[in-house]
This record gives C-alpha cells, structure tokens and sequence, in this order.
C-alpha cells in the first residue's frame, strides 16, 4: 500500500467531475451493451481514459480549473437536487409553501391547523393549511 502512496504523491486524484465522469462512463458502457453500438463502446473507452488521465495528472492547478467549471456549471441542479431531498427527509415535519410576493419558500411545521404565515423577507401574510 506504501507502493500506491508514493506513486499518487503529487497527482490530482478524485473530485467530484472525475465522479461525474466515471458514472457518465458506466452509463455509456451499459447503453453501448444494451444497445450493441460499438461507437457508444468507444466513446465509454474515451470518457474512462479521461477520467484516468485526470486522476493521474501531475498538473493540479488545471485539474483544479475543471473542476471548478464543472460545479458552477452544475450548482443550480445540485441545488435543487439538494433542496428536493431536504424537503423529503423534512416531510412528516414539516410543509413548504412559497410566498405569493417574493416566491420565497418558506417553512412551517405540520400539525398546526390554519396558520397565517409571515414571509421574513417580504412582511407578506398569507393563510394556509398546514
């Protein structure tokens, strides 16, 4: 194990776009199977090259870019990813509503009957049900 410590001393290793590509890979490689298109085979044989050359790379600083460019390009969809799964582990305890001014989503515990709820960024009140 000392052997493959010393042997990644100083490369880039895994983020989170070699992640991106490695599923990205699978996904192609079963498809290619399923489907029987040698074309999708290579381009799975491609993306997993890549994914390689990235994870073995000595030149961090770059690796570091494209990493970077792959999260701000994705963080509006991992955050509605993230937003959706909060609010499913949340829903026996509570209810999200949006506020009919601003759109702002707002959270309010369940089991409470009719409330009026009050946006904190707007001052807008509104009745619901919760």
């Amino acid at each position: 194990m000392k052997w493959l410590q010393n042997f990644m001393r100083g490369r880039y290793g895994v983020d989170q776009f070699g992640n991106f590509l490695l599923g990205l890979y699978l996904a192609i490689a079963v498809l290619s199977v399923l489907l029987r298109y040698n074309i999708l085979f290579l381009l799975s044989l491609f993306v997993l090259i890549y994914c390689w050359f990235r994870i073995l790379s000595r030149n961090t600083y770059k690796r570091s870019s494209e990493n970077t460019r792959y999260l701000q390009k994705t963080y509006k969809l991992r955050m509605w990813i993230s937003n959706k799964k909060k609010k499913f582990k949340d829903r026996k305890v509570y209810r999200y509503f949006t506020c009919p001014n601003c759109k702002q989503t707002l959270r309010v515990p369940k089991g409470k009957g009719a409330i009026t709820i009050t946006c904190p960024k707007c001052k807008t009140k509104f009745d619901k049900r919760t």
